[in-house]
């Protein structure tokens, strides 16, 4: 923890790196913008100071004088104030302008300090991505029932139950989050392989590969054998069997090789290089 007698300070363009981009791979910095003759930056700072010390040292508020600090002010493109950016790992990650209700703002803090499950979630995510589902379920239990309103152990721990093929209680988890939870990319990515992973029921990857090659005209062994290739990360192999089901099998499962690319491009997100390209394919298609 940082010294607390160290958590509520004025920055320049000079101490900037250090005191606000570097701290905040420590914890989350707070830079409120400011200037003398702003009288709700007066209103606000008495709410931001009480939050300093009932925090304890959980974040820290650095303070940029907007008249005498204008480049900086530029740099971050603030346009009114108060201003204030909240910075974690280096990266404005949150802020608000104008006078806000304590409430509000101890929202915005609690999203990126450290909490007692942080730990046990890094430790889960590391068992995670080294096969360990199991562990890792265990983990993200335990740090559930420890936080319950810790809304990304539950997304964590949706997706363990997935790696560990429980795709019920996986589905449980995230049915649990709140909506505007529901809304995250992440969550979004999730729910669209969950869809892959119930559509395989049990099979695995070999046996539907015998099953295409058996039957190449069967819709279903096609879509299954999509499903099992997104399952298993192999996408560019999943969207070419998703678009023969378009061309072959329009009306089965009331389009199911459309829908299945949908799903695709929900789980690989809209930047990544090959949802354009089957967009493209799959709109030639459709008309």
């Amino acid at each position: 923890m940082a010294d607390a007698s160290n958590d509520l300070l004025d920055v320049t363009a000079g101490s900037f790196e250090a005191e606000v981009i570097e701290e905040s791979f420590r914890r989350p910095v707070l830079v409120d913008f400011w200037a003398d003759w702003c009288g709700p930056c007066k209103m606000l700072m008495p709410v931001l100071a009480k939050l300093v010390e009932a925090y304890g040292g959980k974040f820290r508020l650095a303070k940029v004088n907007s008249d005498q600090q204008q480049g900086l002010a530029s740099q971050f493109g603030v346009r009114s104030i108060p201003t204030v950016m909240c910075f974690r790992n280096g990266q404005v990650v949150d802020q608000f302008m104008g006078v806000q209700p304590e409430p509000t703002i101890r929202a915005m803090i609690d999203r990126y300090v450290e909490r007692p499950s942080d730990r046990i979630r890094e430790q889960a995510i590391a068992k995670l991505a080294a096969g360990d589902s199991a562990g890792a379920v265990a983990d993200l239990r335990s740090a559930v029932e420890s936080d319950p309103d810790h809304h990304s152990l539950k997304v964590d721990l949706a997706q363990a139950l997935l790696a560990a093929g429980d795709t019920a209680g996986a589905e449980t988890q995230l049915n649990m989050l709140p909506m505007d939870v529901h809304e995250q990319e992440a969550v979004k990515q999730l729910r669209a392989r969950l869809v892959f992973a119930k559509r395989l029921n049990g099979a695995d990857l070999a046996s539907l590969e015998q099953a295409v090659r058996e039957n190449e005209s069967d819709p279903e062994a096609l879509e299954r054998l999509a499903a099992a290739y997104m399952v298993a990360g192999r996408s560019q192999e999943a969207m070419d069997l998703y678009l023969r089901l378009m061309q072959r099998h329009r009306s089965y499962g009331d389009n199911a090789g459309h829908k299945g690319l949908l799903a695709a491009f929900e789980v690989l997100g809209p930047r990544h290089e090959l949802v354009n390209q089957y967009r493209r394919k799959m709109v030639s298609l459709l008309y």
